[in-house]
């Protein structure tokens, strides 16, 4: 490192010299980040697809790359300033560490996605041991060390490995699924801890004392006092702000925030003189300065957003904006500075080898700079979404030419180094010191290459651009959007509309002169959910979330147009926006009362004029179709009970397609839980005094919640509307036997419903004997549109408000068990346990030639066989959301129809059959 004086302490060349670490390349060294780096590229490619690759993404960089890198190059600096003998910490322990940090990182990732808390577990002590035992190495290089300067730097090391425990145990909290207030508190203080401690506090550390290095000037002559008396504020602050956050304190944590900023601050400050004696023109500090600029952006951030925020879920809510800064503009940013300045000069060889590395480091450098961080800039501002996508996809790309340039700058380095080799070999002279130095000042000297600055301007420029992918504002070729032609004024309106979480366009009426063209910029400001604006199929806007736009260019109107949100049931709840035509009756036009979306007291509002139903013929099944080869009925067995008294459940909301009826494929929405299934959510099965922790993950287009009516506990947060792409953690405990239902909540809630948003909880009641068979039936109703091109039958919302079935059906699928009968044997006892889910009819289960000796309706015995005298029941009789359990014994084989006594009900799809078969 550069002294006061000037001179530089190197690593030497000597693979032998006492207190420097050995030079050239090492696999278990170089190749692991680069590899977490590959794999959180890949996660950010699929993450529009997968749930949970933003979780993997962050996470393969914090604990993968990063971690894996703090460990090495800590390492090797504690070796350099300290000067202490190598085998005080061989290479061999070193790489057994590494395989640890490796081998827990990997559980991690495993255990929290899958819900396996045991992998989580082991994975994170794994992590744990090789961080402690990394902070033991480097303690024994400081006792063994002489009194030297910039010991400071490795005692910092050590505080930042004393953060990491801490936030590897808040981690492994978050993974037990804890309600949403504490899971927002240690949401926040993981990060904290992880990020601003362990990776923050390490990286500072090496910065400043690298610093004069990376730009080849003296270094400060104060920098020494400075980073002496620094490290102590940014861990006085660090540790009261994540202590704050697990307590519940906003406005401490902003305070502690602040402080840990002033120590870097003034642990920083001393970068200030060389980088005015040589600025930099590499890309290596370019970058790690950037990555600096882009940790106290992101710790203000934070600062701001618990001290504003209403709750701590509303602090954590949107927190993978945050993430993008702490992942994407600090430490990617830092990590591939640092490595395009150590990888050559760790490899050694001279200054001509070095210079070999860094020409192939160069390469378009001022280009990906300027792309990854004027489109993380971008990112957050008021642009449309297509633009936001777009300058994703660009900052992607800058980060990922990195590897490659990587290997080749690897590559160059060893090809120089054998070239001299074979130089010397043949007698010839090396590169001599100073041609190589030469060779590198004249690089430190050389111009900026403003170029590829504008490059990377104009291709951010056109993202923004192309983003909305309107119709250019200038132009008279823009096709009339009346029925009939009319002559343009030249005159265009520009109209903002703004959807918000109320359900409403607002405004929600604009008027224009016949011949006028309208130019319509659609925000929204519903973080629960995304909306789009639609007049007709050529003239629809994106669909858009929280802070977002999208821009529609409705051409030239000569009549009235009426536009609507396009999400399913968006429209009913009065979701519309008209273009009126001065002159001419806006007719059809909707009004809007009000009225929420995201609970049990949001009101439905009334139908306008035409609104009651879809108009369409009504639907009927083909007598002569057919199920499809392969289909399964859906399982109706009930899951069995374990010893395990906390249950953690993953519902993924997802939109698919599936075979509801003989010849009938449908859009479902679905609860899934991995098992890929498309009827009702999975059946969660318990005691009184489970434990249940719920995660809903928003896998689909549109604002999805839960309600579990098993629970007991306010609905403000666990229910609320999630966007797509967010999750959310519901946590409760069963305080009472019963048959519950689970669904969806938000509005309109018979949309949702009937679409396939529900479940069943059972809790079973303390003195419930044994059966031999236990199966759990789900009624419920579905409500179908018109086929599209495919075949493929969408939900219809307004046939759900009006109360109009398509299809009534058991666990999703109308008559299924009647192709895949349930199985029992004569003289067995079977329970059936009943759900009617709705959303608005109910159900009156019989079994046809049998009767039933035992009813359990809403918590209660209504028909007990144990009880003396008792008699028999016909049927069980459930309205919407009600449930219970019926228990009867087949006397004789056959075949023994089971339905809803609504007969009509029974006849579209409330139909099944149980086998029954002799004892064997």
């Amino acid at each position: 490192m550069s002294t006061a004086g000037g001179t530089t302490a190197r690593p030497s060349a000597s693979p032998g010299a006492p207190g420097r670490p050995t030079r050239g390349t090492w696999g278990l060294r170089d190749r692991p980040g680069l590899v977490w780096l590959v794999l959180a590229a890949a996660a950010a490619l699929v993450h529009p697809f997968v749930p949970g690759s933003t979780w993997l993404m962050v996470h393969m960089v914090a604990l993968g790359a990063m971690s894996h890198s703090v460990m090495v190059w800590s390492t090797h600096f504690a070796t350099t300033l300290l000067k202490t003998a190598p085998d005080l910490d061989p290479r061999a322990a070193q790489g057994r560490r590494l395989l640890l940090l490796h081998a827990g990182a990997v559980l991690v990732l495993v255990g929290v996605p899958t819900s396996l808390w045991p992998a989580t577990v082991v994975g994170a002590t794994l992590v744990v041991a090789a961080v402690a035992w990394h902070a033991v190495a480097l303690w024994r290089r400081l006792r063994h060390a002489l009194p030297g300067r910039f010991r400071v730097t490795v005692r910092s090391y050590l505080a930042a490995a004393a953060c990491l425990p801490v936030g590897a145990l808040l981690g492994t909290l978050l993974a037990r699924g804890p309600d949403d207030e504490m899971h927002a508190r240690l949401v926040v203080a993981h990060s904290l801890v992880n990020v601003l401690g362990w990776l923050g506090i390490t990286v500072v550390a090496t910065v400043v004392t690298l610093w004069p290095t990376m730009l080849r000037a003296p270094m400060d002559a104060d920098a020494e006092r400075r980073a002496r008396t620094a490290p102590p504020v940014p861990v006085g602050g660090l540790a009261p702000a994540v202590t704050a956050a697990l307590g519940g304190r906003r406005p401490p944590v902003a305070v502690g925030l602040l402080v840990y900023l002033a120590g870097l601050a003034r642990a920083a400050s001393s970068m200030a003189g060389p980088a005015r004696a040589r600025p930099p023109r590499l890309p290596a500090p370019a970058s790690v300065a950037a990555g600096l600029l882009w940790l106290v952006a992101g710790v203000l951030v934070v600062a701001w957003r618990v001290a504003t925020a209403p709750t701590w879920a509303d602090a954590a809510t949107g927190y993978d904006a945050v993430a993008a800064v702490f992942v994407v503009g600090f430490m990617l940013q830092v990590l591939l500075g640092a490595l395009s300045h150590l990888v050559p000069s760790v490899i050694g060889g001279g200054p001509s080898v070095v210079r070999a590395g860094m020409r192939e480091m160069d390469r378009w450098w001022v280009l990906r700079l300027v792309v990854v961080n004027g489109g993380l800039a971008l990112c957050p501002l008021p642009v449309p979404s297509g633009a936001r996508v777009l300058c994703s996809v660009l900052v992607l790309l800058a980060l990922v030419v990195f590897v490659p340039l990587l290997f080749r700058a690897v590559r160059a380095c060893v090809a120089q180094r054998r070239a001299i080799a074979e130089r010397m070999a043949k007698g010839e002279s090396p590169p001599s010191l100073s041609q190589g130095r030469a060779e590198v000042a004249a690089v430190l000297d050389a111009p900026v290459p403003l170029h590829q600055l504008g490059a990377g301007l104009a291709a951010l420029a056109l993202a923004v651009a192309a983003g909305p992918a309107t119709a250019p504002v200038l132009g008279t070729d823009v096709p009339a959007a009346a029925s009939e032609q009319v002559a343009p004024t030249g005159v265009t309106r520009d109209v903002e509309v703004t959807a918000t979480a109320d359900m409403t366009f607002e405004p929600s009426r604009v008027d224009v002169d016949p011949g006028d063209r309208v130019v319509i910029t659609v925000r929204s400001t519903d973080a629960s959910t995304r909306h789009d604006l639609v007049f007709d199929d050529e003239h629809r806007s994106e669909r858009i979330g929280e802070g977002e736009s999208s821009t529609l260019d409705l051409g030239v109107v000569g009549s009235t147009r009426e536009g609507f949100c396009s999400v399913t049931g968006h429209r009913l709840m009065g979701m519309t926006f008209t273009v009126a035509v001065r002159g001419e009756p806006a007719g059809g036009t909707q009004g809007s009362d009000g009225g929420g979306h995201t609970g049990h007291d949001s009101g439905v509002r009334a139908a306008g004029p035409g609104m009651a139903g879809s108009g369409g013929s009504p639907f009927a099944l083909d007598p002569t179709a057919r199920w499809s080869d392969g289909f399964e009925a859906a399982d109706a067995v009930l899951p069995p009970l374990d010893d395990d008294r906390v249950h953690r459940v993953t519902l993924t909301v997802r939109e698919t397609t599936a075979e509801v009826a003989p010849g009938v494929r449908a859009t479902r929405w679905t609860f899934d839980d991995g098992s890929g299934r498309t009827g009702p959510g999975p059946v969660l099965h318990g005691r009184v005094g489970d434990r249940f922790v719920i995660t809903l993950v928003n896998d689909g287009s549109m604002g999805h919640s839960v309600d579990l009516h098993a629970g007991e506990l306010a609905p403000d947060r666990p229910m609320r509307t999630i966007a797509p792409g967010e999750r959310l953690t519901y946590t409760f405990t069963a305080t009472r036997a019963g048959m519950w239902m689970y669904h969806c909540s938000t509005m309109p809630m018979s949309t949702h419903i009937g679409a396939g948003m529900h479940g069943a909880v059972v809790i079973e009641p303390e003195d419930l004997p044994e059966v031999d068979r236990s199966y759990v039936l789900v009624a419920s109703e579905m409500h179908l549109g018109a086929p599209d091109a495919d075949g493929v039958r969408p939900v219809d919302a307004e046939a759900a408000a009006a109360d109009r079935a398509s299809l009534m059906t058991f666990n999703g699928a109308a008559f299924q068990y009647d192709a895949q009968p349930l199985p029992a044997r004569v003289g067995e006892r079977v329970r059936i346990w009943l759900l009617a889910a709705g959303p608005s009819r109910p159900t009156s289960f019989h079994v046809v030639g049998s009767q039933l000796d035992t009813t359990w309706l809403e918590g209660a015995y209504t028909l007990d066989r144990r009880d003396a005298g008792a008699g028999g029941a016909q049927t069980l009789g459930l309205l919407p959301a009600q449930g219970g359990f019926v228990e009867t014994r087949f006397v004789q084989a056959g075949r023994y129809p089971f339905v809803s006594h609504v007969m009509a009900d029974a006849e579209r799809g409330a139909h099944g059959v149980f086998e029954v078969t002799d004892r064997r």
